[in-house]
């Protein structure tokens, strides 16, 4: 019987693992479709530069987050963790399950999340940063600012320690909830991108004397669509991956309900911002659709486990329309130029997001009669998370931009970061 039972139990393990590790392939394969977003939406003069940075995420953010990332975000203690840098770097108070999932393999896994976060800063300062400089922010996103948040949260921390006395438990009587990122991973790359967007100012001609807002058309909308597309693709394992198993168990949700309510969300996000662009600007914009998908996605990441497939519809429907009104309000009114709308699909559409989790979440929400517990919990993860995440970006901005400048100089962005900065071009 015991032969029996540990048999079953390898199996179930294998599955388990097998499963986490195409999840990772497919999240990997959310680079590409960042680049490709983010190249679109930008001109030709700075493709190559663009391409750089999104290899670069992954290239540096790998080796960091295995080295000192990973250990803070699943380290000892409470709050910030206690990285031990010279051990193998796996301490485990906030590791799923170590006896039935390899570490190696959980590492690889939360690895590609990290880089998903820092990849989201580069499509807002496109066309106008350093390269120097982006090398040296994407550094302190995948050591320290992601990492810390995420140790708040996925590393047992205290927003999802649901031990009876703990802080959460003594306020909210419930822990927030972020399943698989629209906070954790999207807001604080959302976040960041706004501070250093608006630390670097607006790139040249996007603003007139009168202060009004000019368009700057990206190059290419189909290799934009293309990413899109591919961003979609990998969301099917960025979502139904979070559940770390392909078999479930009593307190887990099928994968199959995850996937269901991210394909969902991801289309009613893209047809309201398809009707909403048409409704707004009498035409249907093809730009704003592709956001809008994004936007979707994003929003449902939080909650995905949690809500029903109307709920799904339901928050796809409200992030893709605030979208486009928050792209609106951040470039005419804030004057922040993001030239491809992060801020909007990562930071407002992540934190709404989790939001309406509180609401809508079937077990806990608000709108089931549950109470305003779980609410609460999930406003105040978002804004304390959102807060770090912010707070953060803007010291590190402010201090590089006072040591080096952030920014190129007018002579280099006029003619292209391509030749200036990598010296080839991405199209001959």
């Amino acid at each position: 019987m015991d032969t029996t039972t540990d048999t079953l139990a390898q199996l179930v393990s294998g599955v388990n693992t097998v499963w986490m590790l195409l999840a990772a392939m497919l999240v990997f394969f959310m680079q590409p479709g960042f680049a490709l977003v983010e190249a679109g939406f930008t001109r030709t003069k700075n493709t190559a530069n663009i391409l750089m940075k999104n290899f670069v995420d992954f290239m540096v953010g790998s080796l960091l987050y295995w080295l000192v990332g990973f250990s803070i975000m699943f380290g000892l203690g409470d709050f910030f963790g206690t990285p031990h840098f010279m051990s193998l770097l796996f301490d485990s108070n906030g590791l799923p399950d170590p006896a039935s999932l390899p570490t190696e393999g959980f590492l690889v896994f939360q690895t590609v999340f990290c880089a998903t976060s820092a990849t989201i800063v580069s499509g807002a300062m496109a066309e106008r940063t350093k390269f120097s400089m982006y090398l040296v922010y994407t550094i302190f996103i995948s050591v320290l600012i992601y990492p810390v948040s995420g140790h708040w949260t996925w590393g047992g921390g205290w927003l999802m320690n649901g031990d009876e006395g703990s802080f959460m438990m003594n306020t909210f009587g419930t822990t927030f909830h972020d399943f698989a990122g629209s906070t954790i991973v999207h807001s604080v790359g959302g976040w960041i991108a706004l501070v250093g967007a608006a630390i670097l100012g607006p790139r040249l001609g996007k603003y007139g004397k009168d202060g009004k807002s000019k368009a700057i058309p990206g190059h290419n909308l189909t290799i934009a669509a293309l990413g899109v597309f591919i961003l979609w693709f990998g969301w099917f394992g960025f979502n139904p991956g979070s559940q770390l198993a392909a078999a479930t168990t009593d307190d887990q949700v099928a994968i199959s309900l995850v996937f269901l309510n991210t394909n969902l969300a991801a289309c009613a996000g893209g047809f309201m911002a398809l009707l909403v662009s048409w409704f707004k600007y009498g035409k249907p914009s093809l730009s704003l659709t592709l956001n809008g998908i994004l936007a979707g996605l994003v929003g449902v990441t939080a909650g995905c486990d949690a809500v029903s497939p109307l709920g799904a519809v339901i928050i796809g429907v409200i992030c893709g329309t605030l979208m486009i009104y928050s792209v609106e309000f951040i470039d005419r009114v804030l004057k922040i130029d993001d030239p491809v709308g992060a801020s909007s699909v990562h930071g407002v559409c992540g934190f709404t997001g989790t939001i309406l989790t509180g609401l809508l979440s079937t077990s806990e929400g608000l709108f089931y009669g549950a109470g305003w517990g779980f609410f609460g919990a999930q406003v105040f993860g978002a804004v304390i998370v959102g807060s770090w995440a912010a707070i953060m970006g803007f010291i590190i901005f402010k201090v590089l931009d006072k040591i080096h400048g952030l920014r190129v100089p007018a002579r280099i962005e006029e003619e292209g970061l391509d030749i200036y900065e990598h010296g080839e071009s991405a199209y001959n």
